[in-house]
């Protein structure tokens, strides 16, 4: 079961943005010649731009009774350490001067808040998760519930517990 989910979507004025960009483009190559052609490159240029938009777009974040699963990485709930919202300015220190090149990284500059999911251990190859986040609070909710009941599930032995939280 679902105890959170987001999908990262790429906001509308970038949309826009990029339209007016291909429009742009599109007229400079389309100088002196035919409008077949103009068809032909609007088109090409749009669909390009359309495509890279809806893959980037198409990140989703989800948090399971078990684990978290950004793009396509899973990371079991049992093995976060430390969950913390950030807001902006810490968000872009951890992308630069005080980034770890080895940590999981899944932003996107039109979201400038995220969340910062530290592993046991700090293990060399993975020592953190930053995660971008239109609702930082939720998600380091979730994930934080998710990550107590593991624990204490391995500290039970494994014995089930019923779901708690807004989706549960």
């Amino acid at each position: 079961m679902r105890e959170y989910s987001e999908r990262l979507s790429v906001p509308v004025a970038w949309w826009v943005v990029v339209t007016g960009c291909v429009a742009l483009l599109g007229t400079t190559l389309w100088a002196g010649l035919s409008l077949l052609w103009a068809i032909v490159i609007y088109a090409a240029l749009e669909s390009a731009s359309a495509l890279v938009l809806l893959a980037w777009g198409a990140a989703t974040i989800v948090v399971t009774e078990t684990d978290l699963r950004a793009g396509g990485q899973r990371l079991p709930l049992a093995n976060v350490a430390n969950v913390t919202a950030l807001d902006w300015d810490q968000t872009s220190a951890l992308l630069g001067p005080r980034a770890d090149p080895a940590a999981f990284l899944i932003v996107r500059p039109y979201l400038h808040r995220s969340v910062c999911v530290a592993i046991e251990g700090r293990p060399a190859e993975r020592p953190y998760w930053l995660i971008g986040t239109r609702r930082p609070a939720e998600l380091a909710a979730a994930i934080e519930r998710g990550r107590i009941a593991a624990r204490d599930d391995a500290n039970e032995g494994g014995a089930r517990r019923p779901a708690t939280g807004p989706m549960g």
